[in-house]
């Protein structure tokens, strides 16, 4: 059961206000969350529902207007450069757009590097980081052989992304958010890099948190299910409960959204 297991992170009255007076957005609205060792959790809905704010607000990327988060039952501190760097050590992220998730000037050697480093691994022979390099690459099914000495603007989207979770995979942080973390890999390959995820999960305690539109994924990923509409979360629970036997109108809708192959396409709700 999810309270017998530690409580990783957890936040209390989470909002984010864009602008002022008329033109200000509600971006994120009063919203509580807890998350514990181990759990796969999926927060799903619509573009503009707020899903992304919250998550850089759980990473450290921007400041909520309110509310507190705690980290491991301590109020979380990032008041300088050092804490920060702590704090990134436990909660990392994959991105929906890898294109804009590296420094151009860093090759991808220096990227998988910088993780080592991170891990306390500076001090470690080259052949051995060449070793656990090679190991993060395969992990994803990439060559480590292949992408030496290149940068990650000549590879494709999808390898850009594959290249992320080699990150993890190296890291190993206590919390993994992933926003759409495999919407630039092909079909054949997604559901091996879930399976990797997940394994990556049981192997070291990881706390998973899928930004997701994709409801399919959240049912059959995760213990428990979040839906955001508009800044909140409107429902949330087991995905069994939420997503066979949903009671808000908008999880409903986001249900009946999905395409389905054996049956005439209903575009009226779109």
């Amino acid at each position: 059961m999810a309270d017998e297991k530690p409580l990783y992170l957890s936040a209390k009255g989470l909002t984010k206000v864009f602008g002022l007076g008329r033109h200000k957005t509600v971006a994120v609205d009063q919203v509580d969350l807890d998350l514990y060792q181990g759990e796969v959790v999926s927060i799903v809905g619509e573009s503009g529902s707020g899903k992304t704010t919250l998550s850089k607000i759980l990473l450290g990327l921007i400041n909520p207007t309110a509310g507190e988060i705690y980290f491991e039952g301590k109020k979380r501190d990032l008041s300088s450069h050092q804490k920060k760097k702590e704090y990134w050590k436990n909660i990392q992220a994959i991105f929906q757009d890898p294109f804009s998730s590296y420094n151009i000037f860093n090759k991808i050697d220096s990227v998988l590097l910088d993780c080592i480093n991170m891990r306390n691994g500076s001090n470690l022979p080259k052949d051995k980081k060449v070793e656990l390099m090679a190991e993060a690459c395969s992990f994803v099914n990439l060559k480590f052989e292949e992408l030496t000495n290149k940068y990650p603007f000549e590879l494709s989207g999808g390898q850009q992304q594959r290249l992320m979770i080699a990150r993890i995979f190296l890291l190993k942080p206590k919390i993994l958010l992933a926003d759409e973390p495999t919407s630039m890999i092909d079909a054949c390959s997604r559901a091996t890099i879930l399976d990797q995820l997940m394994k990556l999960r049981d192997d070291i305690g990881m706390t998973v948190i899928f930004i997701t539109h994709d409801i399919g994924l959240a049912y059959y990923v995760s213990d428990k299910v979040y839906i955001m509409e508009r800044g909140r979360f409107v429902e949330s629970g087991p995905p069994d409960a939420v997503i066979l036997r949903p009671k808000e109108p908008y999880t409903r809708r986001l249900i009946n959204d999905v395409p389905k192959i054996y049956e005439e396409w209903d575009l009226s709700t779109v």
